[in-house]
């Protein structure tokens, strides 16, 4: 049997560098700061990083909700009472158009008292871009009246139908979300700065001080949250103008969520206040504040970001929740609890399902923000 040709051999002439290859694999990731390295594992998790561009875009619109809305959030057409959603076509009789909606006639139904609206397929109402339209007033300082769509002169364009006075959904949404995505960070800083601090204290002092807070919360988590909103928005007075009902809201509703946050930095704080760094600060004068700040809290960051992006849909849904049950903001105020208030009847939901449309933006919302605390918190863990 014949045999095969050995193989030729190679010898490197180069000079051997025994740490060329760890050097190659730490240029990269060992001279890294922790904020890129948290950036680049943040960047595998896919749904978390769809969830923050979609979050992004949200908080973005909210700071330009008078241009993007079709009509004011006051404006009401009358003759369009309860009317359905429209529907965007683009070509009509196999010919483009562009974006249009079709024309619509109302007539009142004698047996039913319903207003029954057909659409009229010979009359297109093609759609206007960066317009003029309803007035308003941005951010309450400046005038102005162009949105970004508007429908046709004399025409009509409710994409999401009308409640019962006549005023858009869609634009009623776009408004709602300034609010009920702004009490969010609101209620999480105050909720985060009790929590931290009070947990903080506790953890690192102990002795009387750690067992009056442990008390403290232990009380308030006996009582149940819903009824304990209700008694404390009940307590606000009713001649109270919308801003400071609004700011009280957001003021309960963090008051009342810091004390998961405390207990959770108070039982890291008892395991991490016996290291030997925090000893070495404290031989080296170090107060508690910067002890607490500058290498505590640190250590366990990764908790504390899931923890924000789980308790602000938490306070999303608080205010929604006392809003829809009467006992939270209140008209003029426009939020997403506000607008669920019309459709709390069976009757309202089943004539006119097109009403339970904010609650759409309310569960998107929710989910992202969960899908970008698990993210977060993943790419955050320095033990990851």
């Amino acid at each position: 049997m014949a045999s095969l040709p050995a193989p030729a051999h190679y010898v490197s002439k180069a000079p051997f560098d025994p740490y060329a290859v760890e050097a190659d694999a730490d240029s990269a990731f060992g001279h890294a700061s922790q904020l890129k390295l948290t950036w680049w594992r943040f960047r595998r998790h896919r749904l978390a990083l769809i969830s923050g561009v979609l979050l992004l875009i949200a908080y973005c619109t909210i700071a330009v909700v008078e241009f993007l809305a079709p009509y004011n959030v006051h404006t009401r057409n009358v003759d369009r009472i309860y009317a359905p959603p429209q529907q965007v076509h683009f070509f009509h009789d196999g010919s483009f158009v562009g974006p249009f909606v079709y024309g619509r006639t109302m007539e009142l139904d004698m047996e039913t008292l319903r207003r029954v609206y057909s659409e009229n397929t010979d009359e297109v109402q093609k759609l206007r871009f960066f317009c003029r339209g309803d007035g308003y007033r941005f951010w309450g300082f400046i005038d102005g009246n162009v949105h970004l769509a508007c429908p046709a002169e004399g025409g009509d364009m409710f994409l999401l139908g009308t409640d019962r006075l006549g005023r858009d959904v869609l634009s009623r949404i776009l408004y709602g979300a300034r609010v009920s995505l702004t009490i969010g960070l609101l209620g999480v800083m105050t909720s985060f700065v009790l929590g931290i601090v009070i947990g903080g204290l506790a953890g690192y002092w102990g002795g009387w001080f750690d067992l009056a807070v442990q008390r403290v919360t232990e009380v308030l988590h006996s009582i149940p949250s819903i009824p304990l909103w209700l008694a404390m928005a009940a307590i606000m007075p009713a001649d109270w103008s919308p801003l400071f009902v609004y700011l009280g809201i957001t003021f309960i509703l963090g008051l009342l969520d810091w004390t998961g946050l405390a207990r959770a930095v108070r039982s890291k704080l008892l395991a991490l206040r016996e290291e030997d760094y925090v000893l070495a600060a404290q031989m080296m004068g170090a107060g508690s504040s910067r002890i607490i700040g500058r290498h505590l809290i640190p250590g366990f960051m990764s908790h504390l970001i899931a923890s924000a992006t789980l308790t602000i849909p938490g306070m999303i849904l608080g205010e929604t929740t006392l809003s829809f049950l009467g006992l939270g903001l209140r008209p003029p105020i426009t939020s997403w609890g506000v607008l669920l208030t019309e459709a709390r009847t069976v009757n309202v939901i089943a004539l006119y399902p097109w009403l339970l449309f904010p609650v759409v933006p309310v569960i998107v919302i929710i989910l992202a923000f969960n899908f970008l605390g698990d993210g977060l918190r993943d790419a955050a863990d320095p033990y990851n």
